[in-house]
């Protein structure tokens, strides 16, 4: 089933998401679910706080990215309570974008050499290092598990250049291809 994508501006965005717990009803309809509406909205990753589940739950199919990124061909998976260790070399500067921005992209610094722990939806734990644009999904979308979105990596003086889009996102003004839902109205 499709779900609506929580945009930019919505409290459950800012919330650090709860873990997932190993008993969870119909987790792996939700992973489906997830996998479904990512594709619907042609991403590459999803995290749960962006349909509106404060949960500690990322879906990735970054094979669509494998003939510009070979790290990124044939993966695609499910994160749960994932664990995100930042390993040694220099931040590269790449652009990024997001299915709860719609129609902006930045460029933003990360490390891309991480190490991943995680338990996958038959709840089995696993590790490993990744590197380049994989890793960068990776944290992008685990930023999201603590309440962060890619704009908080933006210079301040970028993200007020931005202010009347990121404020257009807000007000519900930005338009999409994909269901959406903005932050309650405030009185």
């Amino acid at each position: 089933m499709k779900l609506p994508i929580y945009l930019y501006g919505h409290p459950v965005l800012r919330a650090e998401a709860q873990p997932v717990p190993a008993d969870y009803n119909d987790l792996k309809k939700l992973i489906d679910d997830m996998f479904e509406t990512m594709y619907a909205a042609e991403g590459c990753g999803l995290a749960a706080p962006q349909i509106g589940l404060s949960l500690q739950l990322v879906v990735i199919d970054a094979d669509v990215l494998g003939e510009d990124f070979p790290e990124c061909k044939g993966r695609k998976f499910a994160l749960i309570n994932p664990e995100v260790t930042v390993l040694d070399g220099d931040e590269v500067s790449r652009s990024e974008g997001c299915l709860s921005l719609p129609g902006l992209s930045e460029n933003v610094n990360r490390v891309e050499h991480i190490r991943l722990k995680w338990l996958d939806e038959d709840m089995q734990p696993h590790e490993e290092e990744m590197s380049g644009f994989l890793a960068r999904i990776v944290q992008h979308e685990c930023d999201h598990l603590k309440g962060q979105v890619y704009m908080d990596h933006v210079s301040p003086t970028r993200r007020l250049l931005l202010r009347t889009k990121l404020r257009n996102i807000v007000d519900g003004k930005t338009r999409c291809e994909y269901k959406t839902k903005t932050a309650p109205r405030r009185k």
